[in-house]
């Protein structure tokens, strides 16, 4: 079994979620008393916020690197980053690490092409719906159309993210208004959702769509166990 390097933190709050799947995923491939071979380094998410809300990336980077190499000295075979809108620096992540690097949207991509699905419905933060380095590699890596939705919804998607789910916060209000904004995805043509940030699967479970959603956390976490597991 490859050991999981795991940078979390951001929130942790998702970041317990990932460790959960990833252990009860190996337990369940592996039976008995197995759990996955994992090292966590996790960063101070208040410090990250302000850096992503002021657009300094390149700092951002500079921590996320760092916690990356960290990881590799440790031992770790792969990086797992566990979040997705800090995905926007997994180039700057990998230019500066000999390990590989497990992509959340390719994890989630696949999933989807799996299904059939040619139209998928993204959330996310405002940084993940509206920059192209997430939707971009579904498009161009994997010839799905993206949509998100219109503006005004995307902020409410992404205050909920921002003052509810990384504090865990769960709200009944907000579940309702994620629910509508997924409906109008659908009417305007989607068939399936992506859940593109890490805590929405605290508010959001299957059930709460009339069609397929695709959890990223969970993705990402069994994807995880499943490279963990390849034959070297």
């Amino acid at each position: 079994m490859k050991t999981i390097g795991l940078i979390g933190g951001m929130s942790w709050e998702s970041s317990i979620e990932y460790y959960r799947i990833i252990n009860e995923t190996a337990k369940e491939k592996l039976g008995g008393l197995h759990s996955a071979k994992s090292l966590m380094v996790t960063v101070d998410f208040a410090e990250i916020e302000k850096l992503q809300h002021e657009a300094r990336w390149e700092e951002a980077g500079q921590i996320l690197v760092a916690c990356a190499q960290d990881l590799e000295r440790g031992g770790a075979d792969f990086i797992v980053l566990c979040t997705n809108t800090m995905h926007k620096l997994a180039d700057q992540i990998t230019a500066h690490v000999n390990i590989p690097f497990l992509h959340i949207a390719d994890a989630t991509a696949e999933k989807i092409v799996a299904t059939g699905i040619k139209r998928i419905g993204l959330l996310g933060t405002r940084f993940t719906m509206e920059h192209d380095f997430y939707k971009g590699r579904l498009i161009n890596n994997f010839g799905l159309d993206v949509i998100i939705p219109e503006k005004a919804d995307r902020e409410i998607v992404h205050q909920v993210i921002y003052e509810e789910l990384v504090l865990g916060k769960i709200v009944d209000s907000s579940r309702i208004e994620y629910k509508r904004i997924m409906n109008d995805l659908l009417a305007n043509g989607a068939e399936g959702i992506i859940l593109g940030c890490t805590e929405i699967e605290l508010l959001i479970k299957e059930g709460d769509s009339l069609a397929p959603l695709f959890p990223t956390t969970k993705i990402h976490a069994v994807a995880a166990v499943e490279k963990a597991l390849e034959e070297a």
